[in-house]
C-alpha cells in the first residue's frame, strides 16, 4: 500500500449502523495494512486550530533564555519545554533538529494520579497559551476516544473497552518547532525514524511534505494530510496489546530540500496514553497458531519508563 487511507469520524458517530460499521472496517484494515490513517470529522474546529498555531508560534519566538525558564529538571521532559536537540530516536546518537513543549493530563477526581503526574507548566508571558493548549488537549482526547472505540469493535471487544484506561490517562500534547536549518546537518534529521510509544498518536500539521511512513516492503512513502485532516497512527503499546495485529508504523520527518532550509516547520502530535496500571498483556483474541504470543506481560507505566530510558529522557 502506497497511500495513507482517509476515513471520516462522522460516519462512526452518525447513528447509522451501516456507516458506523464501514468506518470500523476501513480503519481496522488501514491499521492492519499500514498503521496510519488520515481522519476527517474530528472535534477540532478551525478557530481553535488557528488560535493554537498563533500561541505555539508566539511561544517558540520567545528568547531562548525565557523558554529555558520553563525547562523543568528531573521529570524527563514530561511537562513544559524541551530544548533543541535534546531528544534522539531509539538507537540514534544525534539529537533531532527540534524543540518542543509538553501539555499533560488535567486530572479529574483522582488524587493518586494527580500526585503521579507532573503539574502542567504555566507560561507567564502568554496569557492564552495554556488555555488554548488545554482546549486542544480535550478535543484531541475526545477524538482519540472514538477512534479507540472503533478499534475495540474491530478487535471484537466491547465498544468502550478502552474508555476507563484512557480517562485521566497519561496523554501528552506536544507542539513541536523544527527551526530553520542553518548548516549541513551532521547525520541529523528533523525527526529520525521511530515508532511511537503510546496507544495511538493524533498528528496536527502534516499538511506539507516531510512526514514519511514505512510500508511493509520497507519503502518510505509521503504522508500528507488535507487541511481538515489529522494523521493518526498506532503506537507500540497498542501494537503490543494486539500481538502486532494493529501495526505500529515506523515514521520519520525528513529535512526539507535545501531551498526550504530557511523555513520553520510546526507539527503538533497528541500522544494518547492510558493510565499507567493498564495491563498491555497480549489480548487472547489476537493469539492463534499462526500468531503465537509475541510479547511478555507488562503494564503501560513499566513500558513507558523503559522507553524513556532508551530515548535518553530519563536516567536508569
Amino acid at each position: 500500500m502506497n497511500i495513507v487511507p482517509s476515513v471520516d469520524l462522522s460516519d462512526f458517530v452518525s447513528g447509522d449502523p451501516e456507516r458506523k460499521q464501514k468506518f470500523v472496517d476501513n480503519i481496522g484494515k488501514a491499521y492492519v495494512e499500514i498503521g496510519f490513517v488520515a481522519l476527517k470529522g474530528h472535534f477540532l474546529d478551525d478557530a481553535l486550530v488557528d488560535n493554537l498555531y498563533i500561541e505555539v508560534k508566539n511561544f517558540f519566538s520567545l528568547p531562548t533564555e525565557t523558554k529555558q525558564k520553563y525547562e523543568i529538571p528531573g521529570i524527563g521532559g514530561q511537562r513544559g519545554y524541551v530544548s533543541f536537540g535534546k531528544e534522539s530516536a531509539k538507537g540514534k546518537k544525534e539529537g533531532d533538529l527540534k524543540e518542543f513543549w509538553h501539555f499533560g493530563q488535567y486530572v479529574e477526581n483522582n488524587e493518586k494520579l494527580k500526585a503521579e503526574y507532573p503539574e502542567n507548566v504555566i507560561v507567564e508571558e502568554l496569557p492564552e497559551f495554556n488555555k488554548i493548549g488545554k482546549q486542544t488537549y480535550r478535543m484531541l482526547e475526545k477524538t482519540a476516544k472514538y477512534v479507540l472505540r472503533a478499534l475495540a469493535l474491530f478487535l471484537e471487544l466491547e465498544e468502550t473497552y478502552f474508555d476507563n484506561y484512557i480517562y485521566n490517562g497519561n496523554s501528552i500534547l506536544r507542539p513541536i518547532h523544527y527551526p530553520p536549518i542553518t548548516q549541513e546537518p551532521n547525520n541529523a534529521v528533523r525527526a529520525a525514524a521511530h515508532g511511537d510509544i503510546n496507544l495511538i498518536t493524533l498528528l496536527m500539521g502534516a499538511q506539507g511534505r516531510g512526514l514519511q511512513v514505512q510500508n511493509h516492503k520497507g519503502e518510505w512513502i509521503d504522508a500528507i494530510a488535507e487541511d481538515d485532516e489529522l494523521m493518526i497512527n498506532v503506537g507500540d503499546m497498542l501494537s503490543r496489546h494486539t500481538n502486532n495485529k494493529l501495526k505500529s508504523t515506523i515514521h520519520r520527518v525528513i529535512n526539507p530540500p535545501k531551498e526550504l532550509w530557511g523555513t520553520s516547520r510546526y507539527s503538533i502530535p497528541f500522544f494518547m496514553h492510558p493510565i499507567s496500571d493498564m495491563k498491555l498483556d497480549v489480548l487472547k483474541g489476537c493469539i492463534d497458531e499462526n500468531n503465537p504470543k509475541a510479547f511478555d506481560d507488562i503494564t503501560a507505566g513499566e513500558f513507558l519508563n523503559q522507553r524513556l530510558v532508551e530515548l535518553g529522557l530519563i536516567k536508569k
